[in-house]
Formats: structure tokens, sequence, C-alpha cells
């Protein structure tokens, strides 16, 4: 018997949406925990307040090959103090990391206020600083992305998705103020 033929007598719907849930399973996206942070995928901090959206930009791990010098055989010393045979050494190489992997995290606006006006309003910010010179369109194209990323990076953070710190310093989230 075939494995083709093990499926036979079972409906190609129902195969197919046994197919579909596996995959689903699969590709599940990030949810919203109890205390409504975003979790899953990695797309949270640990302790994220409540109702917040993050960006992380991973740090690859610096890693140095160290290379040292091993006594095989050490050397022969007469009972006059000469050298009878002198030491014999192998290199021996192994990679040591110096820092570690990070991830660097920054809090995001959350997609529900990407909406057409958000985004035409942080293209016209960002034609105010000359640093977009495309059309306010609304669309988070590539020309707004590399703006984005131009003010970002100046301001020491290399990444083309908005933060809400880079989006209150254009003035186009409201900046919160403890009472």
């Amino acid at each position: 018997m075939t494995q083709a033929s093990s499926f036979r007598g079972i409906p190609r719907s129902a195969t197919a949406l046994l197919g579909a849930a596996f995959l689903a399973a699969c590709l599940q996206g990030p949810t919203v925990s109890e205390t409504g942070t975003i979790v899953g995928n990695g797309l949270a901090p640990a302790g994220a307040p409540p109702g917040t959206c993050w960006g992380k930009i991973p740090t690859p791990a610096v890693v140095e090959t160290v290379t040292e010098q091993v006594l095989v055989t050490p050397a022969k010393i007469n009972t006059d103090g000469t050298i009878a045979t002198l030491p014999v050494y192998r290199a021996e190489s192994r990679q040591q990391i110096v820092t570690p992997r990070t991830d660097r995290w920054f809090e995001i606006p959350c997609p529900p206020a990407f909406t057409v006006e958000f985004v035409s309003t942080l293209q016209r910010a960002l034609q105010a600083r000359g640093q977009y010179t495309g059309p306010v369109s609304g669309n988070m194209d590539d020309a707004t992305r590399r703006a984005v990323l131009a003010v970002q990076t100046a301001a020491g953070l290399p990444s083309d998705v908005l933060s809400i710190e880079t989006a209150r310093d254009l003035g186009i989230v409201a900046i919160l103020r403890t009472p």
C-alpha cells in the first residue's frame, strides 16, 4: 500500500482542512495577553506595559578567535644545564564570545494608529525637515521608510520602523505628561 493510497476514503476537503489547520498552527501570529501586551513571535520585551507595541533591532554577537600555544613535550635539560631537546608546542584556536547577542527594543505606534492620515502627517513632517521629497500619499512606501531611517539613524536608532520617540520628536504623536 502506498502513502497516497492511505488517504483514500478521506474526502479531499477534509484533507485540505487538516493541512490548513497544520499551517495555521505553524504560522500563528502574535496574540494579545490578558494584560493587553502584544505577545508571541518576540513582539514585546518582558515587562512591556499593557497595550503597547514594540520593534526590535537584533545586535549580533561579537566573536573573536583566540590562538594559544600549548606545550606538547617539555624541553629536556642536561645535568650541566644545557638544553638536550627543545620543547614542542602546538597552536590551539578557539572561538570566544566577546559581546553576546542582544535585542534593542523600542516602542512603536500600534498598527491601528497607522492610518492613511497618520502616514500623510508623517510624510509632511519629514518633508518639513528636508528628509522626504516624495508625494504625500499616505502610503508607507520605500521613500518614506528611507526618510524615517535617516532621521532615526541620526538620533542613534538605525531602523526604518517608526519609533514612538521619533514620532513625538516630529510632533505627530502626543507627548505623555505625568501629573
